[in-house]
């Protein structure tokens, strides 16, 4: 292996031990309706941003409280006798993706159909910590 491609993998070791992710794949909501959800809690710190979810009227809302609890569960994997509070958890990075769509088809008038797409999506959450002493 060469020495920059040594220097860049430690590099990113580095980088991977002050995040933590978590995936939700093949969710059945559009991506768009998931995406004004996850807008809300971009950037804001993880106490804050499961208040705002579970006060929140969306469904897509329930679906991205247990990704954050999923997140910080795996926070807590690696940092187990760290605390949450003091640790400064935030959500650093959130994307939603367009998964795989079902093609239905709807009834029309005059024995035509329309087809309905049925879109489901990927989301990923990344947390960081903004606590300088990690």
């Amino acid at each position: 292996m060469g020495v920059r491609k040594k220097l860049r993998a430690d590099q990113r070791k580095e980088e991977r031990k002050n995040t933590y992710v978590a995936k939700l794949n093949g969710c059945p909501t559009s991506p768009r309706k998931m995406r004004l959800v996850a807008d809300l809690i971009r950037g804001v710190e993880v106490e804050k941003a499961l208040q705002i979810l579970k006060f929140n009227p969306k469904e897509a809302s329930i679906n991205l409280e247990k990704l954050m609890l999923s997140a910080i569960a795996n926070w807590q994997a690696k940092n187990e006798e760290a605390n949450i509070e003091e640790a400064g958890l935030f959500v650093k990075e959130i994307y939603v993706d367009s998964a795989t769509m079902l093609k239905r088809l709807q009834t029309a008038p005059q024995g035509r159909a329309h087809r309905i797409r049925k879109r489901s999506n990927h989301v990923t959450l990344v947390l960081g910590t903004n606590n300088l002493s990690n």
